[in-house]
């Protein structure tokens, strides 16, 4: 191929991408205004309800909740966002089906943003706790079904993502089981359990903080140069973290936390100024709502007829290994496990940055790919300015609806203390990042688990049907048949 026969080949490709620049410069425009709404949605809808708990118990304002869920959302999508991020716009369908038609899959995309942000705006402003996660992946299969049927689904890639929101609420469960268990017997049964919570934190830090170092260091983003750390150095990278936290745990924070413990305070065992109607817990809004209800014990100190003593059998060893169910809890390590909910509702947002945000810019990343030079694969990698656009669009939701759910948050609530909200949000967010490529929402229900699936499955299962009917007016009704067959 000679330079003439070049040249022309380029300018004929140059002159398609600008017609196609061209025509579709107003869903471009469109698509970032939509997936700022799904963005913003979001904010309201899930995040706030992270930090529910501690600005209700006064241990945050909600000027404080606010500012530390900034950090830790973006923290998330930035260092782990990447991942859903490329899972969502490229493994659900095989994208290279639409090599032909371009167009069909740039407004497939748009279709997505359109019908799950509105979707959960509604959701937000009635209160309804529904999943973004099911809402892309359905309407993205719902807009493959109608131009390529069941061509080039991946079916794998969605029974894994499915099979997620079985897997996840089990995964989370046990390892609130476990942890429970621990700080029960390591904490709770003792008889100075205040100062055996004490010594347990910085362990807990340690291993948290190690955790999360090493989901951001091995195997990280290509953006920030992390993909190619050694297993070796990104080990070695997260143990010194977690050291380090848990020397200043020990050495820093602890004193202070040991003396505000004992301060109490005028809002000292106060419940959240919220209304509640005692039924089922969503994300964040676990309550201290044993502190005040229980009799007090004397500080330091748990009853002595709180848990059953050890019997040589099985219904007494059952007894005796599973908490009583109305023990009596010492007030000041309620209070202690209280002030810790502000760190498990930032592991929570930090989770909730690495997976959720990126549901909001996935759509809007294969937009500003396939614009940019038409090539449906869209082999860069996710542009860390449109990272940072999906997580001012979930800040900015917070920030202007976050008032209102948070006070809200706590209906439907189930009857649990701090320090099983504690171990509940810290098996939560460890799950969820845990599986940061595939889906994180709900892992704290634990009452009318049916009805939550069903609800998942149905938001699930909506959007599929509602970019049919999307789909079915572009088609028929806006004169774009042609480039949606």
């Amino acid at each position: 191929m000679d330079s003439t026969t070049i040249s022309i080949f380029s300018s004929t490709l140059m002159t398609g991408l600008e017609t196609f620049q061209s025509n579709f410069l107003w869903a471009l425009i469109i698509g970032f205004i939509l997936a700022f709404a799904f963005g913003f949605g979001m904010g309201g809808n899930d995040v706030a309800n992270a930090f529910g708990t501690s600005v209700g118990s006064k241990v945050l304002t909600i000027r404080n909740a606010y500012i530390l869920a900034t950090i830790v959302e973006t923290l998330g999508a930035i260092l782990v966002g990447y991942n859903v991020t490329d899972t969502m716009r490229k493994s659900v369908v095989d994208v290279a089906i639409y090599q032909d038609k371009p167009e069909a899959l740039f407004l497939g995309q748009l279709a997505i943003l359109g019908g799950s942000s509105i979707w959960l705006l509604i959701a937000t402003f009635s209160h309804l706790p529904v999943s973004a996660t099911h809402s892309s992946v359905g309407a993205t299969i719902g807009f493959s079904l109608l131009i390529k049927g069941t061509q080039g689904i991946n079916w794998w890639m969605v029974l894994r993502i499915v099979g997620s929101w079985f897997l996840s609420p089990v995964l989370s469960g046990f390892i609130s089981a476990i942890l429970y268990m621990i700080v029960d017997f390591a904490v709770l049964r003792r008889k100075h359990p205040l100062k055996c919570g004490l010594r347990l934190l910085p362990i807990f830090l340690f291993f948290c903080i190690a955790f999360n170092a090493f989901a951001v260091s091995y195997q990280g983003s290509k953006i920030l140069g992390l993909s190619s750390v050694p297993l070796w150095l990104a080990l070695a990278i997260s143990l010194a973290l977690g050291l380090l936290a848990g020397l200043v745990m020990q050495f820093v924070a602890i004193p202070r936390l040991e003396a505000w413990v004992k301060k109490g305070g005028e809002n000292n065992e106060k419940v959240a100024e919220i209304p509640m109607n005692l039924n089922v817990i969503t994300v964040g809004t676990l309550s201290q709502l044993n502190v005040q209800d229980e009799k007090q014990l004397p500080i330091g100190m748990t009853s002595k007829h709180a848990q059953p003593k050890f019997h040589p059998s099985v219904k007494g060893f059952l007894k005796w290994f599973l908490p009583a169910k109305h023990r009596q809890e010492d007030s000041e390590t309620l209070r202690l496990f209280s002030s810790l909910q502000v760190f498990t509702a930032c592991f929570a947002g930090f989770a909730h940055g690495a997976n959720d945000v990126s549901n909001a810019i996935a759509p809007v990343v294969a937009l500003m790919a396939i614009y940019k030079d038409l090539d449906v694969m869209q082999p860069a990698p996710t542009p860390i300015w449109l990272l940072f656009f999906g997580t001012a669009s979930v800040c900015i939701g917070l920030w202007c609806l976050g008032d209102k759910v948070i006070r809200t948050v706590g209906t439907k609530m189930s009857e649990i203390n701090p320090c099983s909200g504690f171990t509940i949000e810290f098996g939560a967010g460890m799950t969820a990042i845990l599986a940061s490529k595939a889906e994180n929402q709900r892992h704290q229900i634990l009452k009318q688990a049916d009805k939550e699936l069903w609800n998942n499955f149905s938001t699930f299962i909506a959007f599929g049907i509602g970019i049919e009917i999307v789909g079915y007016g572009l088609k028929h009704l806006f004169g774009f048949d042609s480039i949606l067959t």
